[in-house]
């Protein structure tokens, strides 16, 4: 049975974030993810996480200036100090959640450089950092993220996240598998998890095509569960995804695995 992890920037939205901790103990999450916690002190972060009984399982490094239009910097030349500065302190709030990923953006490249440009600064940022995240017992998650949505995000394919990877050669690197982004992208869902299961360390879903609850729309959610339990997958399914609705009602889908 999947382990669900409520993603908070986009779950319990109808309360104040340092609250929501509790409302998705109280609906039957044992994790949590979110986005960013840079706005908020790590101690009071993990009081709220301490004080619910859950366990945060996944963030993003810093994004960059977001209102600037950044998405992430971790594949941006000549942005390789601002990014290196992201992550210590990604690393540090890591150290105070007790948090054992952390998903690094890559970024939206600019129109004027190649793609290959891109990946390899990636590849050169996540080779300098590995290390340090390897003694702190994280591991880099590497996200392909589908273009319709965020237009321009230079890892938007899985065959180019596992080809990173394979480039970097850290023994803590892994790939989060969104499978919103994957449907949207390439589809031929239940081949690509058995292809590269043994590279996965976090799964994201939401209904496709439109990001809300995964019990309509064009994937087969069941038949995934059971094929993730068959290929013996124990990571956490993080639940990133909008209510139709407010996020109690939505949350029917999920009742039938908690028993």
């Amino acid at each position: 049975m999947p382990r669900f992890a409520a993603n908070l920037s986009m779950l319990f939205t109808e309360v104040p974030f340092l609250e929501r901790f509790a409302a998705a103990r109280e609906a039957g999450f044992k994790g949590v993810e979110f986005q960013f916690p840079y706005e908020f002190l790590k101690e009071d972060i993990a009081k709220a996480r301490e004080d619910a009984g859950v366990d945060i399982v996944l963030f993003n490094t810093p994004a960059g200036d977001w209102s600037r239009g950044d998405r992430g910097i971790g594949a941006l030349p000549g942005r390789e100090a601002e990014f290196e500065r992201g992550f210590r302190t990604a690393m540090d709030y890591a150290a105070a959640l007790d948090c054992p990923r952390l998903h690094v953006m890559a970024g939206i490249a600019p129109v004027t450089l190649d793609e290959r440009v891109h990946h390899s600064a990636l590849e050169g940022n996540l080779r300098r950092i590995a290390p340090h995240a390897e003694r702190g017992g994280v591991t880099l998650m590497v996200e392909p993220i589908n273009t319709r949505d965020m237009p321009g995000y230079v890892v938007n394919k899985t065959e180019q996240a596992i080809r990173i990877m394979d480039n970097v050669q850290a023994n803590n690197l892994a790939l989060q598998l969104d499978i919103y982004h994957r449907q949207i992208m390439q589809g031929d869902l239940m081949a690509t998890i058995e292809r590269h299961i043994g590279v996965i360390g976090h799964i994201q879903i939401a209904g496709v095509p439109g990001r809300n609850e995964p019990d309509t729309g064009e994937v087969n959610y069941h038949a995934l569960f059971d094929r993730l339990d068959r290929l013996g997958y124990d990571g956490w399914v993080g639940c990133e995804y909008l209510p139709r609705d407010d996020t109690w009602s939505g949350l029917d889908w999920m009742k039938s695995y908690l028993k």
